[in-house]
């Protein structure tokens, strides 16, 4: 069979189930989507997209192939690699490594794309696929679409390649080790973590070999846990979404700060040194804060979602910086920094994201910042995250049958006014349908708690009524 490369991308014009969700595809482990048949299809697909790109550096296409811990992510990893080289792509396995770190590499080692095999924060029966194109971001929506329609269509046959351009899959040994020395080139030359004490959770995670080694190397005790993966532990009451057990040790070991990651890396809660959590929102303030003092935040702007809380929003306009809110989900938070030129922004869950050093969320650069600040301004991460004051916070997720324009529910819409004058600038009301479940997510924030909660139920009630 002769090899026939596409022109362009097919168009995208059939309905069909969606692969892709807000950040990537994701699903029980050996059921659709994640299936072995779905994951070598999606490597054929994205091969033809490359075939469809010019020519990098005269070379022959190659992906990167990268994963956290899961025990499905052997059969994943094959599945892909078999997709790409079916289709002349050569590709390259990195073993478990943090999800910024693919991003790193799919740029700096100049290849053609690279793919992440994690389900992020998830347990170990979830796995899932994120793709980075070769500039290092995640690919657009654009491509996301073709991939579907490849998948779906009875195209990919047509483009499988002949015996003699058949890829090849080799394993690359140094990828830990260059993502140690790009995520400690984060932390400035002129400091060091000499007499820090780190309790650090790697969530037997991707991250449970490079994490410790960043750390230690730029002179800190660290004292690790989470860094035994058995293929099934992963997110295990441990990492992010367990920060307790870090509380705790901190405590108990008198510790500086706490450093939790979740399964794949890409985002950090921590933990202070009186056993406080420090979310991500007090991270974007504390990094924030500090970048305006020495005169190197762009535009005096950050960018969080909609979820971030409205303290942060009151605390940063008295430093005199914006904070720009975009749709939850750290792709959206990218896109709104690479077209304004913002360097900093992230989530309340932890994705942070420098775009002077990262193109996507990573866990452990967020963690250098702080440090460096600590170290910078001779505090201590109790000191700093106590600047920002977290306003009452109530979510309400009502269960509706039929979705429907918020903008054209009058009842809704007329109470949700009278709330907001109410409020005034003192909180904040936000409203959005859940993407996956039946649910509307009621969000409201004010000074009073007690207002707050009844708004937030009074406003679920109007939904479930008009949307049942």
């Amino acid at each position: 069979m002769t090899k026939k490369k596409s022109k362009s991308m097919p168009e995208s014009n059939s309905k069909h189930t969606k692969l892709f969700g807000t950040d990537g595809i994701r699903g029980r482990a050996n059921a659709f989507p994640m299936t072995s048949e779905i994951a070598l299809k999606v490597g054929q697909a994205m091969g033809v997209i490359l075939e469809s790109q010019p020519l990098r550096m005269g070379k022959r296409r190659t992906v990167l192939i990268g994963k956290d811990t899961r025990i499905s992510g052997y059969m994943i990893e094959q599945a892909l690699a078999s997709g790409l080289n079916s289709m002349g792509i050569h590709v390259q396995l990195t073993g478990p490594l943090p999800t910024p770190g693919i991003g790193f590499l799919a740029s700096n080692m100049r290849v053609d794309a690279g793919i992440v095999i994690s389900a992020s924060h998830n347990n170990y029966e979830d796995n899932g696929i994120k793709i980075f194109g070769s500039d290092g971001y995640k690919i657009p929506d654009e491509w996301e679409q073709q991939i579907e329609e490849l998948v779906y269509g009875n195209e990919l046959e047509s483009h499988l390649v002949n015996p003699t351009e058949i890829g090849r899959t080799r394993r690359i040994d140094d990828a830990a080790g260059r993502y140690i020395v790009y995520a400690k080139n984060a932390f400035p030359l002129n400091l060091s973590l000499d007499g820090l004490r780190i309790v650090l959770d790697c969530a037997h995670g991707a991250a449970y070999k490079v994490a410790p080694a960043i750390f230690r190397e730029l002179g800190a005790e660290v004292i690790v846990m989470g860094n035994e993966p058995s293929g099934f532990n992963i997110n295990d009451k441990f990492g992010a979404l367990y920060p307790k057990r870090v509380s705790e040790a901190v405590l108990n070991f008198r510790a500086d700060i706490g450093i939790t990651l979740d399964g794949d890396a890409d985002r950090v809660i921590l933990v202070d040194n009186k056993g406080h959590l420090v979310n991500g929102d007090h991270i974007l303030s504390i990094c924030a804060l500090d970048l305006k003092e020495n005169k190197k935040l762009k535009n005096d702007t950050i960018v969080a979602t909609q979820m971030s809380n409205f303290g942060l929003d009151k605390r940063l306009s008295k430093a005199g910086i914006k904070v720009v809110r975009t749709g939850v989900g750290d792709k959206n938070v990218v896109e709104e920094m690479r077209k304004n030129d913002y360097i900093l922004g992230g989530e309340q869950s932890g994705h942070i994201i420098f775009m002077d050093h990262s193109t996507t969320g990573d866990g452990c650069v967020a963690a250098l910042n702080v440090l460096a600040v600590m170290q910078r301004q001779k505090k201590a991460l109790s000191e700093l995250n106590e600047e920002l004051q977290d306003f009452p916070q109530v979510l309400i997720n009502t269960k509706v049958k039929v979705r429907k324009d918020l903008n054209g529910l009058k009842d809704f819409q007329k109470l949700k006014e009278e709330f907001i004058a109410q409020l005034g600038e003192d909180g904040r009301i936000f409203v959005r349908f859940s993407g996956t479940e039946p649910l509307v997510r009621v969000l409201v924030e004010g000074l009073n708690k007690q207002q707050i909660t009844e708004m937030a139920e009074r406003l679920s009630e109007v939904l479930q009524s008009e949307l049942s």
